[in-house]
């Protein structure tokens, strides 16, 4: 993984004054402070509500929160699979499809036969979208080359980029994302692959942080999804995994088995898979985008979730299939509508739970000194507009590691 300390950019400091309502979250939940300023030094957070600086940027009244962390996205693809919208629209679910030959293999041919600079173009304009919208941090996950040369190569994708652009990328690497064609009749023998091929030379190559699988009916069995994530352990890769997104699978017990950083969907787990995940502190990473994009109406239950002790974490799924969508604010709105969120719990899920469930929280997710400088700049007065604006984006400025990564 790349030196995230070498994309600091060393500047003079700068100091955002004039700041109508500063918003923040982190274990202790939000604080707030009215009538601030921040003091930027080296790409961090050296002060707030004191200090001189060589520039100064007028927020003119307006609020200044933490920037998103979105810790589950696919964006490493080249083809759209934007016809499955239609079908979808037709009547036909997500399992259907993926039955039919659509789904996460229709995107194997793709990314195996794409060079890695088409798909670097590709991942760089997806990036430049996700930074609008306020997001200054993605886990990107690979997945879609199902073999091990194109998943060496999606790898390197998401650290070119994340090279060249401001944005932070933690990389995942997740072989067990579905099964590829030509081992639809030997399951086993692709098992042994992830375990003996793929996930020793993603160590050797030393890119990926997390080794993520899709343990789901259909996809990767509890047993299958336990093998490769040990596997991943035994290589110091961290396992997280898909779990309970149609059925329940067993899969967020699994999660607290293996001590996994997140589980994530949930959307069909059991009252003993909650209890898993409170018992063995295992965080839960919501995707309410997804259920939102597929049409369903059986969001994962977040108020359970919490009342059992749970910490949950909101991101985008973003991906080419089920959830192409890269608002963080809409995923609040979502969180806020159809999870029983309340909007300060929301935004701390999207930013300091976000930046927990990567194992992040002490560089990113809140506006405190010493962190880094991740923040962002609205055209709005307070919290309760983020969610209520729904699909607007009233935002002035992104920061990142202290510069100006999207406005003026």
């Amino acid at each position: 993984m790349v030196n995230q300390q070498s994309k600091i950019n060393h500047q003079k400091s700068t100091l955002l004054k004039n700041i109508g309502y500063l918003v923040t979250a982190n274990a202790d939940g939000i604080q707030t402070v009215e009538n601030t300023s921040i003091l930027i030094e080296n790409g961090r957070i050296a002060a707030i509500g004191e200090g001189n600086a060589d520039h100064i940027i007028d927020c003119c009244g307006k609020m200044v929160t933490a920037g998103f962390v979105d810790a589950h996205t696919h964006p490493v693809f080249f083809n759209k699979r934007d016809e499955e919208y239609a079908m979808r629209l037709g009547g036909a679910s997500y399992e259907e499809i993926a039955a039919a030959g659509g789904g996460i293999v229709s995107c194997v041919e793709g990314v195996r036969k794409a060079s890695k600079e088409e798909l670097i173009e590709k991942v760089s304009s997806r990036i430049d979208r996700f930074i609008s919208m306020g997001t200054t941090t993605v886990e990107a996950k690979s997945g879609y080359g199902l073999t091990t040369e194109s998943e060496l190569k999606s790898l390197e994708v998401i650290e070119a980029v994340n090279r060249s652009q401001p944005i932070d990328m933690v990389p995942t690497f997740m072989g067990g994302h579905a099964f590829p064609k030509e081992y639809s009749n030997n399951q086993d023998a692709y098992i042994d692959l992830i375990c003996n091929d793929m996930i020793p030379a993603v160590a050797e190559q030393g890119i990926a942080v997390f080794n993520d699988v899709f343990c789901e009916k259909g996809y990767f069995t509890v047993e299958q999804s336990n093998r490769i994530l040990e596997a991943g352990k035994k290589y110091e890769l961290k396992p997280r995994l898909h779990a309970d997104e149609f059925v329940d699978s067993n899969a967020a017990k699994l999660a607290g088995k293996v001590g996994a950083f997140s589980a994530d969907h949930l959307m069909a787990v059991s009252e003993n898979g909650i209890k898993a995940l409170a018992e063995n502190n295992i965080m839960a990473t919501l995707l309410p985008g997804t259920t939102f994009f597929l049409g369903k109406s059986s969001y994962a239950p977040a108020r359970k979730l919490i009342d059992a002790g749970v910490t949950v974490a909101l991101a985008t799924d973003f991906n080419p299939g089920s959830c192409h969508i890269q608002s963080m604010p809409f995923i609040m709105t979502l969180a806020c509508m159809h999870l029983g969120m309340t909007i300060e719990e929301a935004y701390q899920s999207a930013t300091y739970h976000g930046a927990e469930a990567l194992g992040l929280a002490d560089e990113i997710g809140s506006i405190e000194v010493g962190k880094k400088a991740d923040f962002i700049l609205w055209e709005l007065d307070s919290l309760l507009d983020i969610p209520y604006y729904v699909s607007n984006h009233p935002i002035r400025a992104v920061f990142k590691n202290g510069k100006i990564a999207f406005g003026a």
